[in-house]
């Protein structure tokens, strides 16, 4: 539902509006969650409800910048103020509400986690809705696209099938091998099927 940034502003003053964000992952964006928020928690939420939607634990560092369409860093929202360099101080997730930073009816946001892996993730306002859905309780993740990265191991998209069954069977790299001949091993599948196929061949040649 697309509503202008009067009715947003509107439905914000009037302490009603149910935020939905789409999170993308930065590096594939056909792999996303939406995430339904109120517009007066906290980054604090957000933060922790990207995290619980990929999966991830909350270990590490993170942050927000404020966007826009082009995807430039703005304002940044970070977990604490880190020891580094800041163009202007940061606002601290705990002590913002969602609504406060909202401008725009498609207002965006980066989020960064592990800064030492540096998971980016695109954040996009698409829906805003007025009443609450008494049986969500808020955040929440209502949709899921896509396997997500995996945050431990290589960063990539795993077959979730392939992982299942390794953790059911327990497989190894050397139990997988076993039963299958190294290269060079004698192969006496080939010999004996020929062996069969002359016989077959001397007792029926005659036939036709």
């Amino acid at each position: 539902m697309y509503l202008s940034a009067f009715v947003i502003h509107f439905l914000l003053f009037l302490n009603m509006a149910i935020l939905k964000f789409r999170v993308y992952w930065e590096e594939d964006d056909a792999i996303y969650r939406d995430v339904v928020i109120k517009h007066q928690q906290t980054f604090f939420d957000l933060h922790h409800a990207i995290l619980k939607s990929y999966a991830f634990d909350t270990k590490h560092k993170a942050t927000f910048f404020k966007s826009n369409d082009t995807w430039q860093e703005g304002r940044e929202i970070s977990l604490e103020k880190y020891d580094k360099s800041y163009k202007v101080d940061p606002l601290i997730m705990a002590e913002v509400n969602i609504g406060s930073q909202i401008a725009d009816p498609n207002q965006k946001f980066i989020y960064e986690y592990d800064f030492e892996k540096s998971w980016r993730f695109m954040i996009e306002l698409i829906n805003v809705d007025k009443e609450a859905d008494k049986k969500i309780e808020y955040p929440s993740c209502v949709k899921s696209e896509g396997l997500g990265p995996v945050q431990y191991g290589s960063q990539g998209i795993i077959d979730s099938r392939l992982a299942e069954m390794e953790e059911k069977y327990d497989l190894q790299p050397d139990a997988m091998r076993d039963g299958y001949g190294e290269e060079g091993d004698e192969d006496t599948t080939d010999d004996s099927n020929e062996s069969e196929d002359d016989s077959f061949a001397d007792a029926s040649g005659d036939d036709y």
